[in-house]
């Protein structure tokens, strides 16, 4: 199983609640939108810090994870013409760029 994580922080100028709102209620409805979704992605979350008291302050607003089946899929999907002209375009309108950490992974479930 491959997993995506994409490790994001909110534009300049939009509170941690809109950015939150906006990644859950409507970035992540289109993403779940396109066919390419069905065909290549087995599991897809998003996920916001919440404060624990003893812990540090989070390095990052938001993360979204991404499974898929194979390298295959991974590749198609994000070569996919709905990802790359509906999807893609709409991550900048909340996502900081710049500040963007990814991860591909060879995920491996312990129990």
């Amino acid at each position: 199983m491959i997993k995506f994580s994409f490790m994001i922080n909110c534009v300049e100028g939009i509170s941690f609640e809109r950015f939150v709102e906006y990644h859950r209620d409507r970035h992540a409805p289109l993403f779940s939108s396109i066919p390419e979704v069905q065909r290549c992605v087995k599991k897809y979350t998003v996920s916001h810090p919440v404060p624990v008291e003893g812990y540090p302050s989070p390095a990052y607003d938001g993360l979204t994870e991404i499974w898929f089946e194979s390298r295959e899929d991974h590749n198609s999907f994000f070569a996919s013409k709905n990802y790359k002209e509906l999807v893609s375009p709409d991550e900048v309108k909340f996502i900081h760029m710049d500040s963007v950490a990814i991860m591909v992974t060879d995920e491996k479930v312990v129990f």
